[in-house]
């Protein structure tokens, strides 16, 4: 049930949107306190005063209303969680971009309660790349997602892209509520991402292909579930999950430390993909080109193994897991890694392709008990997954 629970309920332009009257009646049936706001494309489909009728209260559609000078803070501010349905593909890609031109938007991009959505829109603009990479980038910040269904359209064709029916909308919301729903709630996860990127002058430096994308879908996926995530991240061009700590460093050294600094920590997942070497000492001048000469020659440096020093800390994490970016014998150097590092878990991939900066994943995961080989899984859903065996492995049965 959702007693004394306060949703939010964000109405964007689609033809489906007349289903989110029968949603609100049954989150007012379960207990919930339901605000509405509308979009000017919402506002096509269904009226401001069937919302009102049903929710109770006054719609907000006006982000420059007098009333709503700090309005939307306010309404970003005070829900328990967000559900955005119909989402739009325009409202998707607003969000997914940061945009914030409308009310709705600028909620939106100011809350902090979890957020959910509900697509809907033509089959064709689901099936865009444009819209996949943006639902991609929405759960990389933990973002949850409802449906859509499969079905026939208000257009003459049938297929993906049908608003999911408000009994679904409805479980989806009970699931994340519910007490069970956060089960690492009180659970400290340290994450590492990216790549390093260690000196060899002032300008140049020794990095490695890593986006960073794994690891920072991985944190959002732990912090949905409830736990307080510690993301330590190499240089990436990647926005904050949502409800994140983020700390940036660049080199190996920088990681080590911030990691340490982290602790204690119940969870460690070292999604990162730490250089081995450094150049053992940085040019202090950048290294100049003369004719005629040799190129200069790097002396090289081991860097700190940030995965054992963890495994074999005084503060060691309760389950530290490992990351293997493996382009032979996947499974078999996984295997040795797990016992040569002292970690529990080992995640390997096969890096060979697209992986590193692509947005899917196949993962093999090397524990004590043996290997679970996973198939082919968008990056969002390997971290959605992995966090759920995380959660089973640390978190304490429920009571009876």
């Amino acid at each position: 049930m959702l007693n004394d629970r306060r949703i939010l309920l964000i109405v964007s332009g689609s033809v489906a949107a007349y289903k989110v009257l029968d949603l609100t009646r049954l989150l007012r049936k379960a207990g919930a306190t339901v605000a509405a706001v509308l979009t000017a494309g919402g506002a096509r489909f269904v009226t401001k005063e069937a919302l009102a009728g049903i929710t109770g209260q006054r719609v907000h559609d006006d982000l420059w209303a007098a009333e709503a000078e700090i309005g939307h803070i306010r309404l970003a501010r005070l829900p328990d969680l967000v559900v955005v349905a119909p989402a739009s593909a325009d409202l998707l890609a607003k969000m997914a971009n940061g945009l914030a031109d409308d009310l709705a938007s600028t909620i939106l991009l100011a809350t902090r309660a979890p957020v959910l959505v509900a697509p809907a829109m033509n089959p064709a603009m689901w099936d865009h790349p444009a819209t996949r990479a943006n639902l991609a980038a929405l759960a990389s910040r933990g973002v949850q997602a409802v449906g859509p269904g499969v079905g026939a359209m208000a257009e003459p064709e049938s297929g993906p892209g049908r608003l999911s029916e408000p009994a679904e909308i409805l479980a989806a919301i009970e699931a994340l509520l519910s007490p069970g729903a956060q089960p690492l709630a009180g659970k400290h996860a340290l994450v590492t991402a990216g790549p390093t990127h260690e000196p060899i002058d002032p300008v140049r430096y020794i990095a490695n292909r890593s986006s960073g994308k794994q690891g920072y879908a991985i944190a959002a996926a732990l912090a949905v579930l409830g736990a307080r995530v510690t993301l330590v991240s190499g240089p990436v061009g990647l926005p904050d999950p949502r409800g994140v700590t983020v700390v940036r460093v660049e080199s190996a050294r920088e990681m080590l430390a911030a990691c340490e600094a982290a602790l204690p920590a119940d969870i460690a997942v070292m999604a990162a993909a730490v250089a081995d070497w450094r150049v053992a000492r940085e040019a202090t001048q950048k290294l100049k080109k003369t004719p005629g000469a040799a190129a200069p020659t790097l002396e090289m440096a081991l860097n700190p193994d940030i995965l054992a020093t963890l495994s074999h800390h005084a503060s060691r994490p309760g389950l530290v897991v490992g990351f293997a970016a493996e382009t032979e014998a996947v499974v078999e150097h996984a295997t040795a890694k797990r016992l040569r590092k002292g970690c529990d878990w080992i995640v390997a991939n096969d890096v060979s392709g697209d992986v590193m900066g692509g947005d899917r994943n196949t993962i093999h995961l090397v524990t004590a008990a043996g290997v679970e080989d996973w198939p082919e899984l968008p990056k969002a859903a390997v971290a959605e997954r992995l966090a759920a065996r995380i959660a089973g492995a640390v978190a304490p049965p429920p009571p009876g």
